[in-house]
């Protein structure tokens, strides 16, 4: 059980790793090559619209959980004297 635990915590973190350091896949749609082919025309692929790359998924946890959290937090002063509940 502990080494189940280990092996998904390390498959975790290496995904983690892998999200900030490539956050950009192949699209899976059109296999990175921007053009789909149908019935003898070829058109630009409706999921990456042609950037031949789509957002991995945990990055988009991670810049949409960025977004909810500044969303949610004061802005940052320097002057002590700005804040008005002082």
């Amino acid at each position: 059980m502990a080494l189940a635990s280990l092996l998904a915590l390390l498959t975790a973190a290496g995904y983690a790793v892998l999200c900030a350091v490539k956050p950009f896949a192949p699209c899976r749609k059109c296999s990175g090559t921007g053009v789909r082919t149908r019935r003898r025309s070829v058109t630009v692929c409706r999921r990456c619209h042609g950037h031949r790359a789509r957002l991995r998924i945990g990055r988009r946890l991670l810049n949409n959980s960025r977004t909810i959290h500044a969303n949610g937090t004061r802005p940052r002063t320097t002057d002590r004297k700005a804040t008005p509940w002082q």
